[in-house]
């Protein structure tokens, strides 16, 4: 570099590791926890055509932190593992490119932090999600499914 020229370079460093109760992690939106129970896979709860949950939140973080972002990439997410197949033209598509307006199951998304999908957006990619192989769609317009315990077998209420 010429002298008098100042450049700011910035390492992080991850590491992979196991994790286990207790421990305390972060997301990209400030979010935070600490993992309270580790259940084996069939206790988990789990959808009308068995998929097991990944991971449950505690209900009381996202209205008490105003922590949005973390729901609307959960449910991005979502719409992308289903896929998704847009008809007509919609209000809430204008702005997607056009190679966005299908997608097969399984799909690879992305987005910004905070200027990435808008909360509408996500809602019309929910309403267009595709079936799965039985033809049901496992996730409503709401972001809403039909979760079972997977101790019982019981349905949670709605």
């Amino acid at each position: 570099l010429p002298a008098g020229v100042n450049e700011l370079v910035r390492v992080y460093v991850a590491q992979k590791r196991k994790i286990s109760d207790g421990d305390k992690l972060a997301g990209r939106h400030g979010n935070k926890g600490v993992i309270g129970k580790i259940l084996p896979v069939e206790d988990m709860p789990f959808m009308p055509d068995g998929t097991p949950v990944d991971i449950i939140l505690n209900t009381h973080g996202v209205p008490r932190r105003m922590n949005i972002g973390q729901i609307l990439e959960t449910h991005l997410g979502w719409v992308a593992k289903a896929g998704w197949n847009i008809e007509g033209e919609p209000e809430w598509a204008a702005n997607l490119p056009d190679g966005l307006r299908h997608a097969q199951p399984d799909q690879t998304v992305s987005t910004p932090v905070f200027d990435g999908a808008k909360e509408e957006e996500l809602q019309g990619l929910l309403s267009c999600t595709l079936p799965n192989r039985d033809g049901d769609v496992m996730v409503n317009a709401d972001g809403k499914a039909r979760l079972f315990d997977g101790r019982s077998g019981e349905p949670f209420p709605y």
